[in-house]
């Protein structure tokens, strides 16, 4: 469960800036109020294999349906996965790869007709209402703007806005990831 926990402990960081303990993760998790923390615990523990597996696969169906967060539990995500937003309409393809220190927003749609899925880089920052078409790649350190569409590759470094997404910026990369994940992994 020792992998699992380094995730999960990723993931908190991300969300509150600080390392905590085991006990701490897990409190926060059943008690806490961070509804998208719980969602990135419960997804983890059911990830990988540890004697909590069952109740997690569990109680991520139990989350994925009340916070409308679809991602598949065998989806490889990195370290210090981030869902931001008051409310979360995430839906996230199971052949998607995702790196460190993602932000991903609401309404967040990535999907394929072709089995071939989007890869996104390392310190990537997606905002609301994006859509990512097929075999989309994102590279370190991009930042999406609100509402694009992504049908082709986004460039390292770059700020892409619109419908089709067209990057506007080299400016600035990566400045929306806070409280980046540099420790594990």
């Amino acid at each position: 469960m020792g992998k699992a926990f380094d995730y999960i402990e990723s993931d908190y960081y991300r969300y509150t800036g600080e390392r905590a303990s085991r006990a701490k993760l897990i409190k926060d998790a059943v008690l806490g109020r961070k509804k998208a923390y719980k969602y990135c615990f419960w997804f983890r523990l059911a990830h990988f294999k540890n004697p909590m597996q069952l109740l997690a696969k569990l109680m991520h169906r139990i989350l994925s349906n009340r916070y409308k967060v679809f991602i598949p539990r065998d989806t490889e995500i990195g370290y210090g996965f981030y869902i931001g937003g008051p409310c979360f309409a995430v839906i996230i393809n199971g052949t998607t790869k995702i790196g460190n220190n993602v932000n991903v927003s609401q309404y967040l749609n990535i999907g394929t007709n072709n089995k071939t899925p989007a890869i996104i880089g390392n310190c990537v920052y997606i905002g609301p209402h994006v859509s990512i078409v097929d075999d989309v790649i994102i590279e370190d350190f991009a930042t999406i703007g609100a509402g694009a569409v992504l049908t082709k590759r986004i460039p390292k470094n770059s700020t892409a806005v619109g419908v089709p997404a067209k990057v506007i910026s080299y400016d600035n990369p990566g400045r929306f990831i806070n409280n980046p994940v540099d420790w594990i992994g």
